[in-house]
């Protein structure tokens, strides 16, 4: 997928991207809207499982505990279906996302008033009519939904691709199978890769679970852990109604069956008949060997347990197993900020395995980041200062 590059003036940009994942490619893309002449880079071949926004699914939804996120979600769907029209591609499906948990569980109860307080359009179903609406998901006693009309499904890969396409139909280039290997900042900053050197203005840091390893000698040490989760597919049983996997849902299970992290589920555009059920978190990794010796999958017996229990007409043991990768910070926001020293490098970080739904705003933040411009958004929640007592070097 590289444009080819020649020696000389083409070595100098406006502003560099540095990783070409979903929220690198909307970074470069607003950008290169903006008549940035503009170079997004990537370390493997286009297109690629080695990150986090392969795929072909991945959950839309208003349905979010935290103001801030709500927030940023309207503009959200109205970038996406922007690039739907710039792209004359179907980049998204509505579906309702039912959140799953107890009346009583805090973590729950957030949710639902969230929603309520932002006049998230949904509405609450008892396990009965729950069981009527949706028969292939069974609750417990005490477990209630709230289902979100906003929400649905975004094609991941037809995202992906239609954000690079539309970012080289703007003047933009790409470079993919070229590592990073430093960076020189300055008034001018110098990106050294395995292929050579280029010069820009402005850069952006969107390198996923990379991100530690390029701004640790720019002397920012983030706590990010790189997370390796597994995915898994699941059949439905010989015998069930074909209604079954037609009527299941987006849902996300919060802490169901007593455990500490969330649940979700939603239908496979992946693998047609199967449903995605995977738990929102992973084995610590070195993303450099994602399938090391001596990897497990602790997280695969959680799933079994829930299937059974929650989701009865499906086989107990899935049919198909990936791995994906989570960068997770310690409170599991972003890192949407500039570097504390070098204000013409901003950083795109962490997104903790719920970002991909953001990247067009994302994009846009790091784009105004970049250029020096006030940001769209209140980025407290974000800013790199939360984690001064976390950092290993001084700011």
């Amino acid at each position: 997928m590289a444009t080819p590059e020649t020696a000389g003036p083409s070595r100098f940009y406006d502003a560099i991207v540095v990783g070409a994942g979903i929220q690198g490619t909307f970074a470069a893309y607003h950008l290169a809207k903006r008549g940035q002449k503009t170079l997004l880079l990537e370390q493997f071949p286009l297109p690629h499982t080695r990150g986090s926004s392969h795929g072909q699914s991945r959950i839309i939804r208003s349905a979010y505990p935290q103001d801030y996120y709500t927030a940023m979600l309207g503009e959200a769907y109205r970038l996406w279906a922007e690039l739907e029209e710039e792209a004359g591609t179907k980049l998204h499906r509505q579906t309702p996302m039912l959140v799953l948990g107890r009346k009583d569980n805090p973590a729950f109860q957030r949710f639902w008033d969230a929603m309520q307080r932002n006049h998230v359009p949904s509405e609450a179903l008892t396990a009965e009519s729950l069981a009527q609406r949706f028969p292939g998901i069974h609750l417990r006693g005490g477990e209630v939904a709230v289902c979100d009309h906003t929400a649905g499904i975004l094609f991941a890969d037809k995202a992906v691709k239609a954000g690079q396409d539309q970012f080289q139909r703007y003047g933009g280039t790409i470079r993919d199978g070229e590592k990073v290997h430093g960076i020189l900042p300055g008034a001018v900053i110098t990106v050294t890769t395995s292929q050579g050197e280029y010069r820009a203005k402005h850069l952006v840091v969107t390198a996923g679970a990379w991100a530690s390893r390029l701004l640790a000698p720019l002397g920012l040490h983030l706590p990010l852990q790189p997370l390796r989760i597994t995915v898994c597919y699941w059949r439905a049983k010989a015998g069930s109604p074909p209604s079954l996997l037609e009527k299941l849902p987006c849902f996300l299970g919060i802490n169901l069956n007593g455990e500490k992290r969330d649940l979700y589920g939603l239908p496979a555009g992946e693998y047609p008949g199967l449903v995605k059920v995977c738990y929102h978190y992973g084995t610590p990794v070195d993303p450099d060997h994602p399938d090391q010796p001596g990897y497990s999958a602790p997280d695969l017996l959680i799933l079994q347990d829930f299937v059974s229990k929650y989701l009865p007409g499906l086989e107990p043991k899935p049919a198909v197993q990936e791995r994906c990768m989570y960068t997770n910070t310690p409170d599991e926001d972003f890192v949407l900020d500039r570097h504390p020293r070098f204000r013409n490098i901003a950083i795109g970080a962490g997104f903790s395995g719920h970002g991909f739904k953001f990247a067009p705003v994302v994009g846009k933040i790091l784009c105004q980041l970049s250029l020096g411009e006030e940001p769209s958004y209140d980025l407290v929640p974000f800013q790199i200062s939360r984690f001064s007592s976390q950092l290993k070097a001084p700011l």
